[in-house]
């Protein structure tokens, strides 16, 4: 202690004052704000259906959380923020000085405090440091480099050197007062110097041709008095052969002060006084400029500067700067050390460390967030001290790291600050030279105990560099940082400073974290000592705490470890964690199984759904294969609870839907809803049922077939349960019997639609095939058969409810369509229609304002398809009534299609115009026409008949043309095939009567018939058939000729077999000439056999209701045909 006391005290006679190079300190962070975490939420009671989808609803909650790869984010959720100050790469030991103190009574006063010594002891060793001999001082120069220097050469340049020297104090010029003096010059013949010694003038080499040289030349003077010696440095132009730098050095070989002046002043004539000699001196170097240093200005921490250079007068001219670097050292001292043998570098070791433990002390608040800081007396002390051991700039780095990281194993300090140490140690271990080998040594022995240090740290990964706080991965950044610095030193050091590559033991420490961290969590959450039941629970907690630490691993540890030191922590620990969970959940299912329970099923569930989570997450990751996984086949097990749980959620959904309905007051949820309380319910539910389902994405087809069929039948099933409930209630509300236009069944309707909308979806979602992309194209087939039925059932349920609602208007339709059909000719149809009109645009316009857009539409057409049939039953209640009557109805149907259509907001125009419409019109048209057009009409829809059932009624094969030279049409019938057998042995006799329509085109031409064919079913006839018949009425609309083919019987009236029409417009002979032309001459026409009960026969109804003759009698001939077939098959 006495004799650092001694080196210390030896120092204070230099003590200058130095600019501060003291540092600004950032606030520190404030503490990691704890994150809140939500409540844990109980397990559902059996039968409580809201309580069971609020837990549904925390699940899908959890696994949104762990949709794709995670950000770091979203992890780094602490409230404490990063350090603002970022690592410094140029750090060195400057940096950490603040500013210097030369009090000395202050520094005194701190190294009592450092050595914790007594006052009287104190005293008694100032009293033998003063006692003692003075120590002896040199000066360390480095001339580095000059810029911006004059040209003195014809090139534009100059080919400076230096020569630099130690100025005694009786060399050292004398300032006047008043009057500035030039300064001092290596030259003869000034009466302001005298000459200096030989051992004081050193010279650097030429750089030729250049005004910015670059020299790194280091030289080391002697000092005699620090107080007043000064350095003194001219920079020349070399121009001669021997110049004065030559000759400078020779003066190493000039013995005695006597023959050194001599010499000298053959040196000082080949310099020139810058311009002010006269043209007859003989001059060869040229002066560029000059600096002169005091020694007493040099720090304690030594200088490197810039100084800029000055002119020996005022008449010289120079310009530019040089770069020094200065240090001021001992190189001998009477101490009680240097007596021992002990080296300044041990010394300083011993200082430091007491220094750092005064300066931070363990119970310092924040000691982590320390840099190293000193105080001004605790840097002016360590500067004074490494200045006289003369420490080199690599070992004082080598001490400051060795001290340094030894303190930090027992008070932590900021690794920011450790890692600017090793890179001061890097930077200066490229520059210098090797240590000696005990210095060596004790830099390995710190590398290897800082290493051991940071792998106990690592191995408690989770417990001191958390992921959630951002400052805290801070600190682990800069650890592992530190850990590569040192593995950089390897190849350097003759003797390893580890056994092992660092990367093994980092991995090798990582490995025994992760199971001594998932030993601690599976015996606090889950011991084995406890039932299977209560393991489970804890189970589950162990597995979502092993997901979210997988998810921080990879979000925050991976890029940190392998971007730094190339270990791939992720895979390690994915791989180890993964695997451990996995054994547990294959012994606790086998356990479980054989008491299988709905509510341990349930617990299965959840724990499936992040196992699951676990392997997809790595899944994710390109490049990764899940199937290697020892979760790969982790969902056999779970199969008996997973069929377990659907049942518990298909009886959960339908005490939910129940629910729902009882409390639903069947009224809007809000003013931009239409539908209730009860549909919204219903929608979420089947929602979270899918994105159950796409969560659970059970890995196996065939079981996933099975699962798939089970959950699908369960919805539809819930879905009609819900429809079924929601109408009765709709059927008991108040007013729902009496209004016309009842709120709570259009609530009703749009329920069902929204629910029909939400259920689809979540079929669709339903999807066990890869690809399904919810598209019923490639739904799987049991999947979309189950969905097309439910929507079938759906949309059945939604036109009861709606012919419930527009039942409630049917009577006021027949009222008004009364009104129309009642009211006179003389007024107006639009008055007529008008009524009706006004009814119609107050319903729907409530109707618009309670329905949606679909149900709308549903409405619409139901109204629509009731006032047709209001329409037609008037139509039909009326006749023998003027034409006007049909005008009026003709009116108010168009007028109708245009109020429907509503400019195309409505219904469109084509469903509009189709089904009973185009009856209704038909039959406006026809109570229009006359008796013979009506006739016309008739026989014009058999020629467009088609036959519904292809060859049930045979075929018949006919040949026509017409012959307009003799005026008749010839008509050949050639044979029939596959007619009905309507004889009891299975045969027929059938003939074929052949006749010529409408009567009244063809009143004189008599039907004609064939033979009869006994006993067969394909008749062969090859009969000629003449009709003399004019080409005119042949081309008449409606004109045709009739086949009608009959079963013979002798016993009783023949049966009717068929009958077909050919249309007399397209004969040959007939037609007018067209492209392509008609039937030709020759070519045979089959035509297939029908019954005409088959076809809607519009015309003939018109014709029943007419009393005139002629519509009598052809009615009278039809029903007598149609008695012939009513016995028939």
């Amino acid at each position: 202690m006495s004799a650092l006391l001694e080196i210390k005290s030896s120092v204070l006679r230099q003590v200058q004052v130095c600019p501060s190079f003291r540092r600004r300190t950032e606030p520190e962070p404030a503490s990691p704000s704890a994150v809140p975490q939500e409540p844990p939420t109980g397990a559902w009671r059996p039968g409580d259906g809201v309580e069971f989808f609020a837990h549904m609803r925390l699940i899908l909650k959890k696994g949104d959380s762990r949709q794709g790869l995670p950000c770091p984010e979203v992890l780094l959720r602490s409230g404490s923020p990063a350090p603002a100050e970022p690592v410094d790469p140029s750090r060195d030991l400057r940096s950490l000085t603040q500013e210097e103190v030369d009090d000395e009574d202050v520094l005194l006063g701190y190294l009592r405090q450092v050595f914790s010594t007594g006052a009287k002891e104190h005293t008694e060793a100032i009293e033998r440091v003063r006692k003692a001999k003075a120590p002896l001082y040199a000066l360390k120069v480095c001339v580095v480099r000059a810029k911006n220097l004059l040209a003195k050469d014809s090139n534009g340049f100059s080919d400076p050197y230096c020569m630099l020297g130690i100025l005694p104090a009786s060399g050292a010029p004398q300032g006047q007062s008043g009057q500035k003096e030039p300064r001092f010059g290596f030259r003869k013949g000034s009466k302001r110097s005298s000459p200096l010694p030989a051992k004081c003038i050193q010279v650097t080499e030429v750089k030729s041709s250049t005004l910015n040289p670059v020299w790194k030349e280091h030289f080391l003077f002697e000092i005699e008095d620090v107080g007043t010696d000064q350095l003194h440095l001219d920079i020349w132009d070399h121009d001669d052969d021997v110049t004065l730098a030559e000759a400078c050095r020779k003066l190493n070989e000039v013995i005695g002060l006597k023959g050194m002046g001599r010499y000298f002043k053959q040196i000082v004539k080949s310099a020139r006084a810058n311009g002010t000699a006269g043209p007859s001196e003989d001059h060869t170097d040229d002066f560029l400029g000059c600096l002169n240093i005091p020694i007493r200005e040099v720090p304690v921490a030594g200088a490197d500067r810039w100084f800029k250079l000055e002119p020996r007068s005022s008449a010289s001219r120079v310009q530019g700067d040089c770069q020094l670097v200065l240090k001021l050292i001992t190189t001998q001292r009477d101490t009680a050390m240097s007596q021992h043998g002990r080296s300044g570098f041990q010394s300083y070791l011993l200082l430091l460390s007491l220094v750092l433990r005064l300066e931070h002390p363990a119970e310092q608040p924040n000691s982590s967030s320390w840099r190293g800081e000193l105080s001004g007396p605790a840097s002016t002390i360590l500067c004074l001290h490494g200045g006289q051991c003369n420490l080199s700039p690599l070992q004082l780095a080598v001490l400051h790291w060795q001290v340094s990281s030894r303190h930090h194993q027992m008070c932590t300090m900021d690794y920011g600050y450790l890692l600017g140490l090793l890179e001061d140690l890097q930077m200066h271990w490229e520059e210098a030279a090797s240590l000696p080998q005990d210095q060596e040594e004790g830099l390995a022995d710190s590398f290897s105990a800082f290493s051991e240090f940071g792998l106990q740290l690592l191995r408690q990964l989770r417990h001191y560099f958390p992921a959630a706080n951002s400052t805290a991965v801070y600190r682990l950044e800069l650890l592992l940082k530190c850990l590569d610095k040192l593995q950089l030193f390897q190849p350097s050091f003759e003797i390893c400073p580890f056994e092992t590559e660092l990367s093994m033991d980092i991995a090798a420490a990582l490995k025994r974290g992760n199971r001594e961290w998932y030993d601690r969590l599976l015996n606090a959450r889950s011991p084995r000592e406890q039932p299977g039941p209560q393991r489970l629970a804890g189970l589950l907690e162990l597995a979502d705490a092993i997901y979210e630490d997988l998810q921080a691993c990879y979000s925050v540890y991976a890029n940190l470890f392998y971007g730094i030191l190339k270990v791939d922590v992720f895979t390690l620990t994915f791989r180890q964690l993964e695997r451990l969970v996995a054994e547990e959940a294959w012994v606790l299912t086998e356990e479980l199984s054989p008491r299988m329970t709905l509510q341990v099923a349930s617990g299965l569930f959840e724990l499936y759904l992040t196992l699951a989570d676990i392997q997809r997450f790595w899944s994710c990751i390109p490049g990764r294969d899940g199937r290697s996984l020892a979760l790969a086949g982790i969902h056999t097990p779970f199969l008996p609870a997973m069929k377990l749980w659907l049942q518990v959620l298909r009886d959960q959904t339908r005490w939910r839907l129940q629910g729902a309905v009882d409390v639903d007051t069947l009224e809007p949820v809000d003013a931009s809803s239409k539908h209730s309380s009860s549909a919204a319910t219903a929608s979420l539910c089947f929602s979270h049922i899918q994105e159950l389902w796409a969560r659970l994405a059970w890995p196996d087809p065939a079981q996933a077939q099975e699962l798939g069929m089970q959950l699908s039948q369960d919805m539809c099933e819930a879905v009609l349960f819900y429809t079924e409930l929601l109408r009765r209630k709709g059927d008991t509300q108040p007013g729902a019997a009496s209004e016309a236009v009842s709120e709570p069944l259009c609530v009703v309707l749009n329920n069902i639609e929204l629910v029909r909308g939400a259920v689809g979806q979540a079929l669709r979602g339903l999807a066990w095939q890869e690809g399904a992309g919810g598209l019923e194209a490639t739904l799987p087939r049991p999947l979309l058969s189950c969905t097309q039925t439910l929507e079938e059932d759906l949309q059945r349920e939604a036109r009861t409810v709606t012919a419930h609602l527009t039942s409630k208007m049917v009577a006021d339709i027949r009222k008004y369509v009364q009104h129309i059909s009642l009211s006179p000719d003389s007024i107006q149809k639009d008055e007529a229609v008008a009524p009706l009109m006004k009814y119609l645009d107050e319903k729907l316009a409530l109707l618009n304002t309670s329905l949606v857009k679909e149900n709308l539409n549903r409405v619409l057409e139901a109204l629509w398809e009731l006032l047709l049939q209001a329409i037609l039953q008037a139509l039909g209640a009326n006749s023998d009534v003027s034409a006007d009557f049909y005008g009026r109805f003709h009116f108010t149907l168009e007028a109708l299609v245009s109020f429907f259509h509503a400019e195309g907001q409505g219904l469109p125009l084509e469903s509009l115009r189709d089904g009973s419409y185009k009856r209704l019109a038909e039959e406006l048209r026809l109570h229009r026409c006359s008796t013979r057009e009506c006739i016309e009409q008739f026989y014009l829809d058999k020629l467009k008949q088609r036959s519904l059932e292809q060859n049930r009624f045979g075929r018949l094969s006919v040949r026509c043309h017409y012959e307009a030279a003799e005026q008749r049409l010839a008509v050949e019938v050639l044979h029939a095939a596959d007619l009905l057998p309507l004889d009891a042995n299975g045969l027929s006799d059938p003939f074929v009567i052949v006749e010529l329509g409408p009567p009244h085109l063809f009143p004189l031409v008599r039907s004609q018939r064939t033979q009869v064919k006994a006993r067969t079913l394909h008749p062969v006839y090859d009969e000629l058939f003449h009709f003399s018949v004019p080409a005119e009425a042949c081309r008449r609309p409606g004109a045709c000729l009739l086949f009608t083919v009959m079963d013979h019987d002798w016993l009783s009236a023949n049966d009717f077999a068929g009958e077909a029409a050919l249309g007399l417009g397209a004969v040959s002979g007939i037609a007018r000439p067209q492209v392509g032309g008609g039937t030709r001459a020759g070519q045979p026409v089959i035509l297939q056999l029908r019954r005409p009960r088959a076809q809607v026969r519009s015309a003939l109804r018109m014709l029943e209701g007419r009393a005139n003759k002629e519509a009598q009698e052809f009615v009278k001939r039809l029903k007598e045909l149609e008695r012939c077939m009513e016995d028939d098959p």
